[in-house]
């Protein structure tokens, strides 16, 4: 039948049939087209949530782990799923330069044009580094991803089906409307805990100020307004005037905005903490478990993924 509908006039039946043939093929859509599955779907309607509404993501380095929230309606942001992040190289605290292998910490906004649907790493989106706090220290680098094949050079590495669905999460909501959305890696959970477990370390300060970030969106459940002056980060002010910071300069005249509440959470976005006196290197989600993401992979081997481009 499908054989007979070219070379001649397409009929009403030559379009049925190429419609299931087509439908047929949908096992073979490239995956950044791929739909959220059955199951994610369930668990979206389950939770009152739908593709198009605003995502924020959160890392946690020593914890492993990603967690894609989004709004709801009542424009608090809501704990959809936490994911394990396969692979990450690197140690704890910021990314300095090119080529240092070390994934960044910070505040970073992700845009529609930062999506890669076409990576050499299954599906990719760039974090944005480096961004203003960044670039007030001189720090360079580019290209630094969450994307999948499970293998890091400075970037944060899921499995391909992973990044599969948080890739679709993301894209979803910025075609909806969403201009940008919000990235905040962590070295940790930043509990009272883990903050004295690493009171010694040469990046404490550093991390008090991530902490500000990490406090405002714990109180508040929405995305804390992140500014940058005096080669730091000022969560929730408002500046004089409306004048724009300098990264690196003294900051203009500013009052601090009255954190907004979320009323008492459903979901417990914090896990208990482990009983322990210190916090530990952080190692991939699976070798802690004892489970295997398939075949060992070099992490430090050419990266080579190129700019967020459709065409890379």
């Amino acid at each position: 039948m499908l054989r007979s509908c070219f070379g001649t006039a397409v009929t009403a039946a030559c379009v049925v049939a190429l419609a299931a043939a087509l439908a047929g093929c949908g096992q073979f859509s490239p995956p950044y087209l791929k739909p959220l599955s059955a199951q994610t779907q369930a668990l979206l309607a389950e939770k009152g949530m739908n593709e198009e509404q605003p995502v924020l993501i959160r890392i946690f380095k020593v914890e492993s782990e990603l967690e894609v929230w989004k709004a709801k309606d009542d424009g608090r942001y809501h704990l959809f799923k936490t994911y394990p992040i396969c692979s990450y190289s690197g140690g704890l605290g910021p990314k300095i330069q090119q080529g240092d292998r070390q994934a960044p910490e910070g505040f970073y906004l992700v845009s529609l044009d930062q999506m890669n649907p076409r990576s050499k790493y299954h599906l990719s989106f760039d974090v944005g580094f480096p961004n203003s706090y960044d670039r007030a220290y001189g720090r360079t680098g580019k290209n630094i991803m969450v994307h999948g094949d499970c293998t890091s050079s400075g970037c944060y590495a899921m499995t391909d089906a992973v990044v599969e669905e948080i890739f679709t999460l993301a894209r979803e909501a910025l075609q909806a409307g969403q201009p940008a959305f919000q990235i905040q890696a962590f070295p940790f959970r930043m509990t009272a805990a883990n903050m004295a477990a690493h009171k010694d370390d040469k990046w404490y300060d550093f991390w008090k100020n991530l902490k500000e970030g990490y406090d405002y969106f714990e109180i508040s459940r929405m995305p804390p307004k992140v500014a940058v002056c005096e080669k730091r980060y000022l969560i929730n002010a408002s500046f004089t005037g409306n004048v724009r910071p300098d990264p690196a300069g003294s900051c203009p005249a500013y009052q601090r905005l009255p954190i907004p509440r979320a009323p008492a959470m459903q979901e417990a976005s914090v896990k208990p903490a482990k009983k322990s006196n210190s916090v530990s290197l952080a190692k991939p989600l699976g070798s802690v478990l004892g489970l295997s993401f398939g075949p060992s992979k070099q992490n430090y081997r050419a990266f080579t993924l190129g700019p967020a481009t459709p065409d890379r």
